[in-house]
């Protein structure tokens, strides 16, 4: 034939081994797990007080069943320090979660209730902490709120 076939060049051992073995995890992977175990925490912690079957709605008040509830963010969660903060997420009904863009005047009022305005002030002042999250630490959140979930799931 006309052309040769280059030849592969030689990888070291180690190459491509984390990935072969799982110990790899891209960041995004890590925060999508995070996101829904960090959720489930949340509206968990947020409807123990009905027997897990039910909880209020930090914005408006309703108490409706456990299966329409969101985990809401008082600061957004593009930002990346306040995100995973339980002072900063309650359970919040899809309608003002989703439909009126989390409701915030009202999530405001309930939330100084729920924690009081000393750290909802300091929320405010956090609001522009840039953070980047490290895959170590993305993983041991991971650990620590799935056994929160399993204790919570145990408890019912």
């Amino acid at each position: 034939m006309f052309w040769k076939k280059k030849k592969d060049k030689e990888k070291p051992e180690t190459w491509g081994k984390a990935a072969r073995t799982g110990k790899w995890r891209s960041t995004t992977s890590l925060k999508a797990k995070l996101d829904k175990v960090f959720s489930m925490y949340i509206r968990l912690r947020d409807s123990k007080e009905y027997g897990y079957e039910y909880f209020r709605c930090v914005s408006c008040g309703r108490v409706l069943p456990f299966e329409q509830a969101d985990c809401g963010h008082y600061i957004s969660r593009t930002n990346m320090a306040l995100r995973y903060s339980e002072d900063n997420c309650s359970a919040q009904c899809r309608f003002c979660n989703r439909f009126k863009d989390g409701n915030i005047l009202d999530y405001r009022q309930g939330l100084i209730k729920k924690i009081g305005e000393q750290r909802v002030t300091l929320l405010e002042a956090r609001k522009h902490e840039a953070k980047k999250w490290s895959n170590w630490e993305l993983e041991r959140l991971i650990e620590h709120y799935e056994g929160e979930v399993r204790e919570m799931r145990s408890n019912t």
